[in-house]
């Protein structure tokens, strides 16, 4: 840390040890690297739903963790001038993902345009078309006529009712 590139980047997994949590790691190196190095915390939520791993989850994962590192070491080879990297450019920070069933990268720049973020959802998902024919094959007392369809509907406690269908 103490050389021109002061960043770091430190992984943990939630099971790797009962005394050296996360706080406990944030709070070694942020008492450690005053006037040196700066600390922040970001527990990957979104990653950790769903219980117990499959087979293929651990595979997948393996295979996107594998693209995801190989495309840092890429970035980084393309920004490193000098001694120093340059990350400013709008691809230097993506997520990666499935896209029309390739694996690709997209940019945060791209994906706050398209973001809904009160309800962290996408604005335009590709399944809202099919709510009319998922409704008929559920049996629901739904009017064909009266039908709109391709809008995002929020339910919460109050909105929720027999009569509807919902």
């Amino acid at each position: 840390m103490k050389t021109d590139i002061q960043r770091g980047l430190v992984l943990r997994n939630e099971k790797c040890h009962e005394h050296y949590t996360t706080e406990f790691l944030y709070n070694l190196y942020s008492s450690e690297g005053k006037g040196i190095f700066d600390c922040r915390i970001n527990v990957l939520g979104h990653l950790q739903q769903g219980g117990a791993p499959t087979p293929f989850d651990r595979n997948y994962g393996t295979k996107l963790g594998v693209k995801a590192v190989l495309w840092m070491s890429e970035k980084l080879q393309e920004a490193y001038r000098k001694g120093r990297v340059f990350a400013n450019s709008g691809d230097s920070a993506c997520v990666i993902g499935l896209r029309k069933k390739v694996v690709a990268f997209s940019p945060v720049t791209e994906l706050k345009k398209v973001t809904d973020f009160e309800h962290r959802l996408p604005q335009e998902q590709w399944w809202l078309n099919l709510r009319l024919m998922l409704k008929m094959l559920a049996n629901y007392q739904i009017s064909l006529t009266e039908y709109i369809s391709g809008k995002m509907e929020h339910v919460t406690r109050r909105t929720l009712s027999i009569e509807k269908g919902f």
